[in-house]
């Protein structure tokens, strides 16, 4: 059946990280997603990968006097284009947002870079970690002691800068079906990791957050939301926030909470983080996973990449599938009228021919962009 974007056609052009994922969640949701590779795979190429599903696939050299041309007429008939070049490049490569919006005034433009278009960094280069660092955020995440902890790169590359952009472009298509009009859609990663700290900015605003590494409630500071190591070295992850929950956590610890101190005073916070650990340190994971999985404590073992596929909960959910050999996550979130599947990953330069048929290429104009080398 068609996902909940069938009708909706997306070009994306070249691009690694959060380009490439969006891609993908677009493509998910049922849109035609037509893909823009370079002729040759370069490094952190995500094409092949499970992350390149479900695409249309045409390889050119966007830097050929031809290709411009190409992307304009894919423009035309198309609702979104997707890109994450430095500022300034796709309007050297003739295929920026006045010319495409020229084409098609109804085109949603989307730009993704890790600083904006626009401010003293713009045209600097950075990554994940170099973003997540101006937000603010990354000072929090990590131990107390030693340097923080980048967390991989779903916060600025995913979160902050893919599922904001996703948010963007669905808003302004929204838009430009109600009105006809099309726009630019700016996503920077370092303004949407920033976002995503809006309840702690707040906490600190009140006083309620403290500018420091496992020194809050939610960032491992406190003994009733943090991970604790089980007598096989592997963890388990409580959150037994509420009193209610904590109280359970407790008693099948095995405690007297009238003996111990409380997680809700912050003086009490080293000697009950201790106290946990020495009990959690006495049965491994599994048997404190077995113990608490029929109760409401808010504890979970902590799987590994390896290991959470064949959970239980995530087995009858079917949460992860199979896709260019890969095991990972099925689509998401989950739709009633339009359920949404996986497509397969293209061969590179699959679909060129046929694409540049539907936008009218006779058979001698594309030989001849083959032969000058604009498309493979």
């Amino acid at each position: 059946m068609p996902g909940p974007l069938d009708g909706v056609r997306v070009i994306e052009l070249p691009a690694v990280g959060p380009v490439p994922f969006l891609g993908m969640l677009l493509a998910d949701l049922g849109a035609d997603v037509v893909r823009i590779d370079r002729l040759r795979a370069e490094p952190l190429d995500m094409g092949s990968t499970a992350v390149g599903r479900g695409r249309r696939s045409i390889a050119m050299d966007l830097r050929h006097p031809g290709a411009a041309e190409v992307v304009l007429r894919l423009a035309e008939r198309s609702d979104a284009l997707i890109e994450g070049f430095r500022p300034g490049v796709a309007e050297r490569l003739g295929v920026g947002p006045d010319v495409a919006l020229a084409r098609n005034p109804r085109l949603v433009y989307g730009r993704m870079t890790g600083w904006g278009q626009y401010g003293p960094l713009a045209s600097t280069a950075g990554h994940d970690i170099t973003y997540l660092a101006l937000s603010g955020l990354l000072a929090g995440i990590g131990p107390a002691e030693g340097p923080p902890t980048p967390p991989v790169n779903y916060v600025a590359d995913f979160g902050g800068g893919a599922m904001f952009l996703g948010v963007g472009m669905l808003a302004a298509l929204t838009r430009a079906r109600e009105s006809g009009q099309g726009q630019v859609v700016d996503a920077a990663m370092t303004d949407g990791a920033a976002y995503l700290g809006t309840l702690t900015r707040a906490l600190f605003a009140a006083g309620s957050w403290r500018d420091a590494r496992a020194a809050n409630t939610l960032d491992g500071g406190a003994p009733n939301y943090r991970c604790y190591a089980c007598a096989d070295g592997r963890f388990v992850a409580v959150g037994a926030l509420e009193q209610k929950f904590w109280r359970v956590l407790i008693e099948t610890l095995g405690l007297n909470g009238d003996e111990i101190g409380s997680p809700y005073d912050r003086n009490d916070w080293p000697a009950l983080t201790a106290l946990l650990a020495g009990t959690f340190a006495t049965k491994t994971r599994d048997e404190w996973a077995e113990i608490f999985a029929p109760l409401d404590a808010c504890v979970a073992p902590v799987l590994t990449l390896a290991e959470a596929p064949a959970h239980p909960h995530n087995v009858a959910r079917t949460a992860f599938v199979e896709v260019a050999a890969a095991t990972v996550p099925a689509p998401a979130p989950r739709f009633s009228a339009t359920p949404t599947t996986p497509g397969v990953p293209p061969e590179r330069g699959a679909d060129t021919a046929a694409l540049l048929a539907e936008l009218g290429y006779r058979p001698e104009e594309a030989a001849a962009l083959r032969d000058s080398g604009c498309i493979a």
